[in-house]
């Protein structure tokens, strides 16, 4: 079989400040047309370097050496006219988060309107023909409705695939998927890989595919690199890498995923939070008097508790109540219905009033940089709501950050680093510290491992359910990863845009799922054998 690309020892290092640190250290590898190669490992690995590489978008701090050669035509040192034929043309790439990689300013027709004049010369009739086709293609429905919408007026999924049109528009014979489908629910996940493979057989394309998730890896890789610290370490079959791996950091790869199950919830443990027919609608004003016209009805008649100890996993897709479910709980956004904190009625409370209760009820987000002030030290982020709420016993502030960085598994000498020089599990463990510092009896976990590698990942759910176990901490779990939910929940609550379709124990979830729209999800997460057991 033809190779599409050749890569040979690729060497790439940034200087910064006079100081050059090695990003890729003698890479090699080939792209075989119509195959899919994966290229795994954890974050700082040098994967997407090394893919970056191939059409040179590294940037003037890069040095780069050795060979990649694109259809025999050497890529490294090429001229910029023959890159610019390559990119976007030839070699496509579609990126982990396609908010940031589509521009907010510009409608769908002309962002996938601009490819195409570009490179194929088209434009009007012909082009808008051509934007219908990959907008159909990929699944975006009632394309005509959709070619003057703005990349915020999409879900993340639909984002996805106008990214993946736009890969696509020009035929190119490599695409590279970065993470393409990290920040998506399991369903649209799903979707996305199964649109990958279809394109892929119909154009003939090569894919390299670039992720931290083995689970994806298995489903759609031919062959497989694994990385670590700027070095292959294993290569071959995926079938091979996965039955038979060689190399200690494959297996340690392979081997982390959440598992097992939270400590028993005590019988007569006091239940912390409890809502009675929830019900959360956000008005639609139209026109210049700013009638109300309609409601987004984010969430409907939902009645959840949970106690002291125990954790309740919150599942579905994007859009479907989750957050906004738990940020009502935190009394953090208006609701009607009934809202009880430890026996006490607080819905209608004041903010004066609900202020004492605030060091009892704490978040941890996603994204543990963009909740992270860049400009304040990990002692400052930590301590800050001591300064707010004063100190549960007295101590010095920092006496407690102390403390708490050391239960979180954070070197207290490093409090005085910014975040951006920490890695993205020690930004989230940061973001723990500061949630934790203030003892609280309630905490809702937003996506708080999806951003993170695999290994990572099992190292804050552990740590979460030290913390629990430590101090009978009741968890709000919000996720799309169901194998996390699944490790770390006692209950489970299934939502379906604004509606409780489905709760019960993780077991009875899990095992014996009673809605379609459950067994659909866990299906996707774990396969159709799975689901139907």
């Amino acid at each position: 079989m033809t190779n599409i690309l050749e890569v040979r020892d690729l060497k790439v290092s940034f200087r910064q400040d006079g100081a050059l640190t090695h990003a890729v250290k003698g890479v090699s590898f080939d792209i075989r047309k119509g195959e899919t190669l994966a290229i795994v490992g954890e974050s700082g690995s040098g994967k997407s370097v090394s893919a970056l590489s191939t059409v040179s978008l590294l940037g003037p701090a890069a040095e780069v050496s050795g060979s990649v050669k694109y259809d025999n035509q050497e890529m490294i040192g090429a001229d910029e006219k023959m890159l610019r034929k390559v990119r976007g043309n030839d070699i496509s790439f579609i990126f982990q988060e396609p908010m940031t990689s589509l521009n907010p300013l510009h409608t769908l027709e002309r962002q996938l309107g601009e490819s195409l004049a570009l490179h194929q010369g088209l434009i009007g009739d012909e082009a808008r023909a051509r934007i219908l086709d990959l907008l159909n293609r990929v699944g975006i429905r009632n394309p005509e409705s959709r070619l003057g919408a703005y990349p915020h007026e999409l879900s993340g999924g639909q984002r996805q695939r106008v990214m993946i049109a736009m890969a696509l528009a020009n035929r190119p014979d490599l695409l590279i998927a970065d993470e393409p489908t990290t920040a998506l629910d399991v369903t649209i996940q799903a979707q996305i890989l199964e649109l990958l493979a279809e394109l892929q057989r119909q154009e003939g394309m090569s894919l390299l595919f670039i992720t931290h998730d083995l689970g994806i890896v298995r489903k759609i890789a031919d062959r497989v690199c694994v990385m670590k610290a700027g070095e292959i370490v294993e290569m071959g079959p995926t079938s091979e890498i996965f039955d038979n791996p060689q190399h200690p950091y494959t297996q340690m790869l392979l081997s982390a995923e959440s598992s097992g199950s939270p400590e028993p919830v005590e019988p007569n443990a006091e239940v912390v939070a409890e809502t009675k027919n929830l019900k959360i609608w956000f008005p639609i004003h139209k026109g210049l008097l700013k009638r109300t016209v309609g409601h987004v009805k984010a969430v409907n008649d939902a009645s959840i508790s949970v106690r002291a100890g125990e954790t309740v996993g919150i599942v579905g897709e994007s859009g479907s109540g989750k957050t906004t479910l738990a940020l009502a709980i935190m009394r953090l956004i208006q609701s009607e219905g009934g809202i009880t904190y430890r026996g006490q009625n607080v819905r209608d409370w004041s903010t004066k009033e609900l202020r004492r209760l605030r060091s009892e009820m704490q978040i941890v987000f996603q994204d543990p940089f963009g909740s992270l002030s860049p400009r304040m030290t990990c002692e400052q982020i930590i301590a800050e709501g001591l300064g707010v709420h004063g100190s549960p016993d007295g101590r010095s502030k920092r006496d407690h950050v102390i403390e708490v960085m050391t239960e979180v598994g954070l070197d207290p000498a490093t409090m005085h680093r910014y975040p951006h020089e920490f890695s993205g599990g020690q930004r989230q463990r940061i973001a723990i510290a500061r949630a934790m510092v203030l003892r609280p009896r309630l905490v809702v976990l937003d996506e708080p491992t999806s951003a993170l590698d695999m290994t990572v990942q099992v190292q804050i759910v552990n740590l979460l359910r030290d913390l629990q176990r430590k101090y009978d901490l009741a968890y709000l779990f919000i996720s799309h990863d169901l194998r996390v939910v699944r490790a770390m929940s006692h209950k489970v609550l299934v939502m379906k845009q604004g509606d409780v379709v489905e709760m019960g124990t993780t077991e009875d979830i899990f095992d014996r799922p009673q809605t379609a729209y459950t067994q659909e999800l866990i299906s996707a997460a774990f396969g159709p054998a799975v689901a139907a057991e």
